[in-house]
Order: C-alpha cells, then structure tokens, then sequence
C-alpha cells in the first residue's frame, strides 16, 4: 500500500525522500520524474521503499493499469491510492505490467472495483487476479514484441501525421495556383 499521509503533501527542495503520486504517473503508463516531490518524512519502512522491477498500480480512477519502474529512483515512496507491486522470482516484472494493462486483464479488473462514486480495486482482489505464467524465455519473448508493437504505433502514428503535413502543403500548392 502506498504512503498514507495525514495532511496535504509539503514539498521540501532539500528533502531526503521522493514521492510518487498519482499525477505523476503518464496515460501511456510511463512515470513522469520530472514532476516528482521531494519531501521530509522521519519513518520511512525499507518494505515502503520503491526499488527498480517494482510496478505502480493504480488502484483508483476510470483505468487500473501498471507502470514499470525500471530504473533504481533512489529513496523513493509511494502515496496512497496507489499499490506497491514487487514480483516474485520468475515472474519479469515488464511481463507482469504488459499482462496488467492488457485490454482484457483491464475488464476484469473493472469488473472487480468497487465503490459508486470512485471506484477502487482492492488489494486483495488484485492478490487474487490469475496471471498466466510461461517460462522466463517465453515471457521475456513477449515482452520484446509487445515493445515492437508499442514502437510501430508510435512510428506508424508519426507516419501518418508527416504524410498529412505534406498533403496539406500539396493541397496548398493546387489551392493557391503554384507548380
């Protein structure tokens, strides 16, 4: 579980102490360091601390995905609502995180929030999720094309953007009358 605080979060430049908090985690599920506060806190748990292969799970919101912390952030925490998720050996945490943030994996979790207003997964619910677990290699396969897949959007979308910028400079060409 994230870091509970009691009162409104007080930033300190020369804080000791990183937090992540919601806001800091991207819609593409990326963290955002540039955004990151630091802070004083007197009783920080080495268990509250946030370490590289952990995964950031949102745990409250309309989407409950994962984000990779894949880089050694130093003396970092967590702040509720979100959920401090560190796999266990043989489980890939970059595997973990695709499978978390699948379409279908996202349905069933939709489906076990709870609430009216704001709706929350459980710990013990995402505890009980059923992951499939191939060996190493294969997960790690799967996370090598889920990357290449993720890559070929971007480019096809940067593709598509360049090749309307030049239609439109064509369309302006035949529009003003120019060769």
């Amino acid at each position: 579980m994230g870091y509970s605080f009691r009162s409104r979060l007080e930033a300190a430049t020369d804080g000791d102490l990183v937090v992540i908090q919601m806001r800091d985690l991207t819609d593409d599920n990326h963290l955002d360091p540039t955004a990151l506060a630091r802070i004083e806190l007197a009783e920080v748990k080495p268990r509250q601390l946030v370490a590289s292969g952990d995964i950031i799970f949102r745990s409250r919101g309309q989407t409950y995905t994962a984000v990779l912390i894949d880089q050694d952030p130093g003396p970092t925490i967590i702040a509720a609502p979100l959920l401090r998720i560190r796999p266990r050996e043989g489980v890939l945490p970059a595997y973990l995180a695709w499978f978390i943030n699948l379409p279908a994996t996202q349905a069933r979790l939709a489906s076990l929030a709870e609430g009216t207003a704001l709706r929350m997964i459980r710990k013990q619910s995402l505890a009980e999720l059923e992951v499939p677990l191939p060996p190493l290699e294969c997960q790690q396969a799967i996370v090598e094309l889920a990357d290449l897949a993720t890559e070929e959007q971007r480019l096809m979308a940067r593709l598509a953007d360049k090749r309307k910028q030049y239609m439109d400079g064509i369309l302006m060409q035949a529009a003003s009358g120019s060769q």
